[in-house]
């Protein structure tokens, strides 16, 4: 029988080096391809066949920002045990905390990973736990230094070059047997110890043996406002979640069908505007029981009328105060849900959002990526088109915003048809 491995994720830090005065989240909540860096590190130990639990630790302020993390997840909790622990003043005491959370209801081994790297990629995860299988004390994903490297002993004096040979550069995640880190860990701290930047570093200090298993270029750790302009880029390259290949091809459902939905909204004093899961600055906001994303209700109520299944509204009635201010792509994913017990996929998205401002050409393409995500499939199967009523009607008047949905969806034909 295989050993149970849970994840840790180190996430309680402040992230200083990339504070921004516009947007002062802590950067593993800062979006990359259109949602929290958290959630594509999330997403990766979800989708992962031998994770069976996930401790994230994070900072005493951001339960709000955890939640949203998690419910822009691609993979939901997958079948999976989310746990919380509130990390200390370093990262050691966080991933101390992490680790007396997991000590709760247990693991065999545990790989420790920074929420800052969202592109770890499946195949490094399964080098980490095969190392661990094989009875490694502790394993260290690296990748090995290619660069020339130099030292300055003082600043204008010569320099001097470092051989490179046998030199690696850490990445994480870094994996263990649990009760030896633990243990490893207690011990750190009764000894005042709570310097440790690395938790390598820390079982070598304890007298644990590591052992080197291959990381991957891809796998770096945003830290700078650089690092994550590449990582948007990246992004585009380097597929952060695997597609789940238990669903059915497109070619596979025969059943096509198409449904349309309408919404609108009227504006009132804000300064967001949520379209397609998307904040958009703006003078005003709309007005509605949930956040009153015009442009995703339309495309649930297309998604629901595809299958026959009602509207938004009867699933999700604005007089019940749990909808109070609620994300609707939690709409959209119970659509896709109830579409996915028929067998079926979603296969296309067309939307046009009617309103004179704000303007919507600025934020097509982010607003296309952000809708492929919520319903996870690629963007060259989201249109996104924006109009005005020619300044007729209450659009025109600039009272509100319109969006009209058509979805394609792609299903089995029933034994019977």
């Amino acid at each position: 029988m295989k050993k149970t491995a849970a994840a840790l994720i180190v996430a309680a830090g402040r992230g200083t080096r990339l504070s921004d005065p516009d947007n002062r989240e802590p950067k593993q909540y800062k979006h990359v391809a259109g949602r929290p860096i958290l959630s594509h590190t999330l997403d990766a130990f979800l989708n992962h066949p031998r994770i069976a639990k996930i401790v994230t630790v994070i900072h005493a302020d951001d339960a709000s920002l955890y939640d949203a993390a998690v419910d822009a997840t691609h993979f939901g909790a997958n079948g999976k045990e989310l746990l919380t622990a509130i990390g200390g003043d370093t990262r050691q005491q966080s991933v101390l905390a992490g680790l007396k959370a997991l000590a709760i209801t247990g693991c065999d081994f545990v790989l420790i990973h920074d929420a800052a790297r969202p592109f770890v990629s499946e195949p490094v995860i399964d080098g980490s736990i095969a190392k661990l299988d094989e009875g490694a004390e502790g394993v260290l994903a690296a990748v090995p230094v290619v660069d020339t490297l130099k030292r300055s002993e003082e600043a204008g004096r010569q320099l001097r070059t470092i051989d490179r040979t046998g030199l690696w550069a850490a990445q994480t995640p870094q994996a263990f047997p649990f009760e030896p880190i633990l243990k490893a860990h207690l011990k750190a701290a009764d000894a005042g110890r709570h310097d440790f930047t690395d938790d390598t570093g820390l079982a070598e200090w304890a007298g644990m043996t590591v052992e080197l298993s291959h990381g991957d270029p891809a796998n770096f750790k945003i830290t700078t406002r650089q690092d994550l302009a590449r990582a948007e880029t990246q992004v585009k390259q380097v597929p952060m979640t695997q597609e789940d290949q238990t669903r059915p091809r497109l070619s596979e459902l025969s059943d096509v069908r198409t449904g349309i939905g309408y919404d609108v909204h009227a504006f009132e004093p804000g300064e967001t505007v949520i379209l397609g899961g998307l904040d958009i600055p703006h003078n005003m906001k709309l007005k509605g029981h949930s956040d009153a994303d015009v442009v995703l209700h339309a495309i649930t109520d297309a998604t629901l009328g595809a299958i026959g299944d009602g509207d938004i509204g009867s699933h999700f009635p604005p007089s019940d105060p749990e909808w109070k201010g609620a994300s609707s792509d939690k709409f959209q994913h119970d659509a896709i849900e109830r579409l996915t017990q028929l067998g079926g996929r979603l296969a296309h998205i067309d939307v046009t959002i009617v309103c004179e401002e704000p303007k919507i050409g600025p934020h097509r393409q982010d607003i296309r990526q952000r809708l492929a995500q919520i319903c996870d499939m690629p963007v060259e199967r989201v249109s996104v088109k924006a109009t005005t009523s020619e300044r007729l009607g209450f659009t025109g008047r600039k009272e509100g915003i319109a969006a009209l949905a058509s979805v394609t969806v792609r299903l089995p034909f029933a034994k019977n048809e």
